[in-house]
């Protein structure tokens, strides 16, 4: 039997947990009528974005497909595959969007019971998203392994449907994160420090853009982002298999079955993994944070166990063991890292809170250096992955330990998915004018949320470091560069690295004004509803809350094209311009640098929001405070960081080197222009 069967088994056995939790969310009280109406306004909203989304991204992948068929040395049954991983990675954004927003006002109902049941359901719907984005990702490669296994193109087509994926999440993140920070800067800045009201408060016009944004961007873009990641990643090491053959590691057949039977072992312990999660009555971080460990933990060492099993019943070499564990540990410790340095129960945060005192500025000091001390620890742990994965397995190591740190993403992405949805039960709360005690519940799930939001941007920008890495190697083998081919001291690979650096910067400045310009228009029309409806700010009149979503949803989709298409063009006018070895060091700039401002970002980001949620929870001053002002506004510089530019450039650098892999017959063919 093709071992490969038990991956289609795994997929099938995803879809059927899905259900299960699926039938478990749907069977919950949606709690009052005022609660369903404003559950219905946020997927009202979320549904008409994405839907007008995918209409972009349908031409998006009609065009690119038809390039792909035309060009020689790529052809159709690359092009096929181009729109099969598409469409696999818009489907996982919609099931887990779907899901989120059916969930948020059963989970806020599920809160005035007990924060245990809160937990519960907000957490089993992100499982939902988790464990489909795997499912969809294991289902789609075995497609395309028993259709295409045995072709001499096989490994020709494969990274199309990867670049069908990335293609699909960068216009997803993007696009999402736009909307969600232009919504959310716009209620905080006008509702928390001009107008004094608190979060949420259905006063405020973006209030429900602002709900909306939490699903389109950190559930729908969040869910695109991984799943094109644990494709590329299997991708990247099925590429590798002669290399594995030339060390001996494994056979060939060994070598490509490898990677599906890591991942297929990932899925089995993530849901093992998802029973795991319950908490008890206290709403402390402490408590929610463990809950949350017991089951990463727990999928981590099964996963571990089931990968010594596979390499063992499959005869590879022990050494590619080694390179797992590299991967899976330096998983683990990288989000450790990253909750350091932004949960409020550390030093990091709670210093940046401390800075609010003192104004704006300090605020902004304080969490930017932060960020920065936050990029250690994870570049010293990718180094160190890199290095023993080497050591053991070589390059097909390097790959294969990309593996071991997403082969746990069904329960890593459940715990970053279902921020949002206690995120939005939050806001519904609020909005629905239930006591204190359970918006105080729905708060612990919120800043829980936020740091685990913050944990999986440092897991997927470490995954995406690995995963771009292997893609980098698998197209140098494509194009037959070694590595005495790429010297310091050649002009091209020198230029080629140059540019790699520059791309981050500019793909950031491209966002970062996306969300800036949108955000300005918003501000502008809450100012006016606030200015021009008779008894807003008294509660005797309703706010125009379609126009700001409106607002963001026509922005959002406008400027999510312009920094796209750059990532999409950029790499194939360095190789096809430079040349191979200058597209080689293009893409080592820009996973260096990509790497570096992603965990930047995202870390600071997460700091300034969970600094604002520390003075809520009324030190320095608390809510209302003029420390609680600069924390505001420390907070809504942070989000575009962290929800937008810092987490689309795992994309970016994942994008270019899938698009460099694609294209290396074409490269190999003809080569450069110049180079």
């Amino acid at each position: 039997m093709d071992p490969v069967i038990i991956a289609v088994i795994a997929g099938a056995l995803c879809f059927a947990f899905a259900a299960f939790l699926a039938m478990y969310i749907l069977r919950q009280d949606q709690g009052s009528e005022r609660m369903r109406e404003i559950s219905q306004a946020i997927k009202e909203g979320a549904m008409a974005f994405l839907r007008r989304e995918y209409q972009v991204l349908a031409v998006f992948v009609v065009v690119i497909a038809i390039i792909l068929g035309v060009v020689p040395y790529l052809g159709w049954w690359v092009a096929l595959s181009f729109v099969f991983g598409a469409v696999c990675s818009g489907v996982a954004g919609f099931i887990g969007m779907n899901m989120a927003i059916r969930s948020n006002a059963r989970t806020a109902a599920a809160a005035e019971k007990s924060l245990n049941q809160g937990l519960r359901v907000s957490f089993r719907s992100g499982a939902v998203m988790g464990i489909c984005v795997v499912g969809i990702g294991i289902i789609g490669l075995s497609v395309l392994y028993f259709a295409f296994h045995g072709s001499v193109d096989f490994l020709q087509i494969i990274p199309g449907f990867g670049f069908g994926a990335s293609g699909v999440a960068i216009f997803a993140r993007v696009g999402g994160g736009i909307y969600t920070n232009a919504a959310d800067t716009g209620a905080d800045i006008v509702g928390k420090v001009e107008q004094g009201i608190p979060e949420d408060d259905p006063r405020n016009a973006a209030v429900i853009a602002d709900l909306v944004g939490d699903n389109v961007g950190d559930v729908a873009g969040m869910g695109a982002d991984l799943f094109e990641s644990y494709v590329d990643s299997i991708i990247a090491t099925m590429t590798l298999a002669t290399v594995a053959v030339v060390a001996g590691l494994a056979s060939t057949e060994t070598a490509w079955w490898l990677p599906m039977m890591i991942a297929t072992g990932g899925i089995v312990a993530s849901i093992i993994g998802v029973f795991c999660v319950r908490v008890g009555k206290k709403a402390e971080m402490s408590a929610l944070l463990n809950a949350l460990r017991r089951g990463t933990f727990a999928a981590s060492i099964l996963t571990a166990a089931f990968a010594a099993l596979t390499i063992y019943f499959l005869g590879a070499g022990w050494g590619i063991l080694w390179a797992v564990l590299a991967g899976l540990i330096a998983g683990m410790v990288i989000g450790e890292s990253t909750n350091y340095f932004t949960s409020y129960a550390f030093g990091p945060t709670r210093r940046v809170s401390q800075a609010s005192q003192t104004g704006a500025g300090t605020t902004i000091t304080s969490g930017f250096a932060n960020g920065l001390m936050s990029t250690l620890p994870p570049i010293i742990l990718i180094v160190i992955a890199i290095l023993v994965a080497h050591y053991f397995a070589g390059m097909y190591g390097i790959a294969i330990a990309g593996i071991g740190m997403l082969s746990t993403l069904g329960i890593t992405l459940a715990t970053d998915a279902y921020g949002p949805v206690a995120d939005n039960a939050g806001g519904i709360v609020e909005m629905s004018d239930l006591p204190p005690e359970i918006r105080e519940r729905t708060d612990a799930l919120d800043a829980l949320g936020n740091t685990t939001a913050a944990t999986g941007k440092g897991f997927a920008i470490g995954a995406a470091g690995l995963t771009a890495l292997a893609l980098m190697l698998s197209y140098t083998q494509a194009v037959g560069i070694g590595f005495g081919d790429i010297s310091l001291l050649d002009p091209y690979v020198v230029a080629g690295i140059f540019l790699g650096v520059l791309m981050p910067a500019i793909f950031c400045a491209l966002t970062l004004n996306a969300v800036g310009t949108t955000a300005f228009t918003i501000i502008n029309e809450v100012r006016r509803q606030f200015r021009e409806i008779k008894g807003l700010m008294e509660g005797e009149a309703r706010p125009e809350y379609g126009k700001c979503v409106d607002i963001c949803t026509k922005a959002a989709l406008k400027q999510m094209i312009l920094p796209s298409l750059l990532t999409i063009v950029a790499p194939v006018l360095i190789g096809l311009i430079l040349g191979p070895r200058a597209l080689a060091g293009f893409l080592i700039g820009a996973i260096a640098a990509g790497f570096l401002i992603a965990v930047m970002m995202a870390n600071a980001g997460g700091s300034w929001d969970n600094a604002k949620k520390w003075i809520e929870a009324g030190h320095f001053g608390g809510k209302g405070s003029d420390a609680h002002k600069a924390a505001v506004v420390g907070d809504t510089v942070g989000d575009p960081f962290k929800d937008t530019s810092g987490p689309s450039l795992n994309i970016m650098i994942k994008l270019m080197s899938i698009i460099a892999l694609v294209m290396a017959p074409v490269l190999v063919s003809v080569g450069g222009l110049l180079g």
